[in-house]
């Protein structure tokens, strides 16, 4: 039995709205350096994402079997053909839900790149000893530093 492609909309805007709201949650937790906060919320973004991506498998199967392209693009060309306003507007509606999920996620990645910069600074500052003219030293695991450069003993033959 094939289904008319626009049978998951809903379901589809209701997975991208929560994922909206997940984000939105996401975006605290990252502002506030809560790793154990965001730690609970990655299963519930992947169990959303997971139920996204079947839905849109047969949504996609749905454009196929109706004869256009079996993805996001074939379903203007299916809109045009199936001429229902309310089925056009439900789609518009899970675009813009898609949109505002793509800026969440493109707002969060910058958050994570600026904590992960702001990490590797602080760890190459442990590395450096104050000063910086020991170059190559790092501290061991009592915290005293180990020289890695050159040796200071001759060789005398």
């Amino acid at each position: 039995m094939t289904s008319s492609p626009h049978h998951t909309l809903a379901s589809e805007h209701q997975h991208v709205a929560s994922l909206v709201e997940l984000m939105k949650q996401e975006q605290q937790l990252l502002v506030a350096l809560d790793a154990d906060g965001l730690a609970e919320l990655t299963p519930k973004k992947n169990a959303l994402l997971t139920g996204l991506a079947a839905l849109s498998r047969q949504r996609h199967a749905a454009l196929s079997a109706a004869g256009c392209e079996g993805s996001e693009a074939g379903m203007e060309p299916w809109l045009a053909v199936a001429g229902n306003p309310e089925v056009r507007g439900q789609w518009e509606q899970l675009l813009q839900a898609s949109r505002d999920a793509k800026e969440l996620n493109r707002v969060n990645g910058m958050l994570i790149n600026k904590q992960l910069a702001h990490n590797q600074g602080v760890l190459n500052a442990l590395r450096t000893p104050t000063g910086g003219a020991a170059a190559g030293m790092v501290y061991g695991a009592t915290g005293q530093t180990l020289g890695a450069g050159p040796s200071k003993r001759y060789v005398i033959g």
